[in-house]
């Protein structure tokens, strides 16, 4: 049957599938009416291998998104841990924390231990577990990600950046440990963790013992008052144990 003002119905077919988006219905559905036909397919069964071509489709495009937008230095998961190599590394608490229970409830998480232990890693695995759940995420580095505050408190856009970060569901802070903050940088610091207070959650990771914040900060007064709102809801994971670099390089000098 064709549709009025079409010369077949391919194109009224390829225009209304153009003007909805359905973007891999109009790649795929020559291909899936031949499956259909081949395997007697009712049509249920057909109008639903539709649906789901489509939906896995837009899913992997907002995956990829999401991906892209969340700046990761490296991409990489859980489950290319290696916890053979560190036995310090808890796997029951990682994978609890990569269900993603933590972001529905608001709650925050700290990871401390020296360089190379996997740190960023592990908040990287937890971050693409978010993307595949539909998270969006924003992977950043402390000293950078500050600089970028105050650069925007100088431009006089600081108020739509804290907006706009305090929509992602999932920020996570890298190396929160080679900065020494004045007390203009402090504050937007402590601006970004009270704002997201009981909200949203954040991934930080860090060189420093909670002891020795005081150090990243004016005094132990802020460092306090910081990490008040960051550990009242909290999963402080603790890593000890040899570098994952250093021993990757140690095999390359075998």
């Amino acid at each position: 049957m064709r549709q009025k003002g079409y010369q077949t119905n391919a194109e009224y077919i390829e225009s209304m599938m153009k003007q909805f988006k359905l973007v891999d219905m109009r790649e795929q559905y020559r291909d899936l009416i031949l499956e259909a036909e081949s395997s007697a397919m009712d049509y249920e069964s057909f109008l639903v291998r539709l649906l789901s071509v489509e939906e896995e489709g837009k899913r992997d495009r907002r995956t990829e998104k999401l991906r892209r937008e969340a700046c990761f230095e490296a991409e990489k998961r859980l489950e290319d841990i290696d916890y053979g190599f560190n036995q310090s590394l808890d796997r029951d608490k990682i994978t609890e924390l990569g269900r993603l229970d933590f972001i529905d409830a608001g709650e925050n998480v700290i990871i401390i231990g020296p360089p190379g232990v996997g740190k960023s890693m592990i908040a990287t695995g937890i971050g693409m577990n978010a993307i595949s759940a539909g998270y969006r995420v924003l992977f950043a580095n402390a000293k950078e990600l500050v600089d970028r505050l105050y650069e925007k408190m100088q431009e006089g856009t600081l108020r739509e950046t804290l907006k706009e970060l305090n929509r992602i569901p999932l920020l996570i802070i890298d190396e929160l440990s080679y900065l020494k903050m004045d007390r203009e940088r402090e504050s937007l610091f402590f601006q970004v963790i009270r704002h997201r207070y009981e909200k949203n959650s954040l991934i930080i990771t860090t060189n420093l013992p909670m002891g020795r914040w005081d150090e990243l900060f004016t005094g132990k007064l802020a460092a306090t008052a910081i990490l008040d709102r960051l550990v009242h809801h909290c999963h402080i994971l603790s890593i000890t144990g040899d570098s994952y670099r250093v021993k990757g390089s140690k095999q390359s000098v075998k």
